[in-house]
């Protein structure tokens, strides 16, 4: 009877053997471990954030493009302002 209780105990550590070994695969050596996993999870996350940035810009940007389409002298701000335009009867000091 002792015999058969030890076979017992070495095939139940035979199983559990190989159920460890089986997770630590999928866990840690596997394609797609648990630390890809986390890292593509993270990288997901900041594309997200990146993405919510790229689309608020896109609204500011909109709003400032209808607002130049709307007025001729936003325009003419606007193009004093960035690109250092002129009248023809006026000279222009930039101070940096």
């Amino acid at each position: 009877m002792k015999l058969n209780k030890d076979i017992l105990k070495i095939k139940g550590l035979k199983y559990i053997v190989a159920t460890a070994v089986f997770v630590a695969v999928i866990a840690f050596i596997d394609e797609y471990s648990l630390r890809v996993s986390a890292r593509l999870h993270r990288q997901v996350r900041e594309l997200h954030a990146e993405e919510q940035a790229l689309k608020d810009a896109i609204v500011a940007d909109s709003a400032a493009n209808a607002e130049l389409k709307a007025s001729l002298d936003v325009k003419e701000h606007y193009g004093r302002e960035n690109y250092y335009m002129k009248r023809a009867d006026e000279d222009i000091f930039v101070i940096k």
